[in-house]
């Protein structure tokens, strides 16, 4: 999916309301943390689109979690992904975050990929991603969430029995 694409997609869907993310770091280098803010410079400014950073996991609906999920994080990972409100998606972005990466090695201290430890609805492989890719999949999970959020204020179901 091209840059231009995504964008007009996420236009539709995100003029109504807003998305906040947080953004977790759970053992990586910060390469994917660099390419997630570059996702809010001048070139790509997603708070344009309604997409706003959040630091509070209470307040967002994506969780993005970048780097290989360590022992010190994997209990510190589940409580957060319970403090995001539902409908809720996890994107995993990096290689470390999808598989574990040069850090999942026998004898390491780390528990595997972030899959392994809570459930993650779109992965973004690379290390690091460029931002293009981490905008699509934010993008993509978006219909699932917005598609929740109507059946939970039940906009949806009374559209349906109509």
């Amino acid at each position: 999916m091209s840059l231009k694409s995504a964008l007009k997609k996420l236009k539709g869907f995100v003029r109504s309301r807003s998305i906040h993310v947080t953004v977790v770091n759970t053992g990586g280098c910060n390469g994917c943390d660099i390419e997630i803010l570059a996702c809010y410079t001048y070139r790509y400014d997603l708070e344009q689109y309604g997409i706003y950073y959040h630091n509070n996991p209470r307040k967002s609906d994506v969780l993005i979690v970048t780097g290989p999920v360590t022992y010190q994080w994997r209990d510190k990972l589940v409580k957060l992904y319970h403090k995001v409100p539902e409908p809720k998606a996890v994107v995993a972005v990096g290689t470390c975050a999808c598989s574990g990466g040069i850090f999942n090695q026998r004898g390491g201290r780390v528990c595997g990929p972030v899959r392994e430890v809570i459930p993650v609805d779109a992965e973004v492989p690379g290390c690091p991603p460029r931002p293009e890719e981490i905008v699509s999949a934010v993008v993509d999970v978006l219909p699932a969430l917005f598609r929740s959020w109507e059946f939970r204020r039940g906009g949806a179901r009374e559209a349906q029995e109509a």
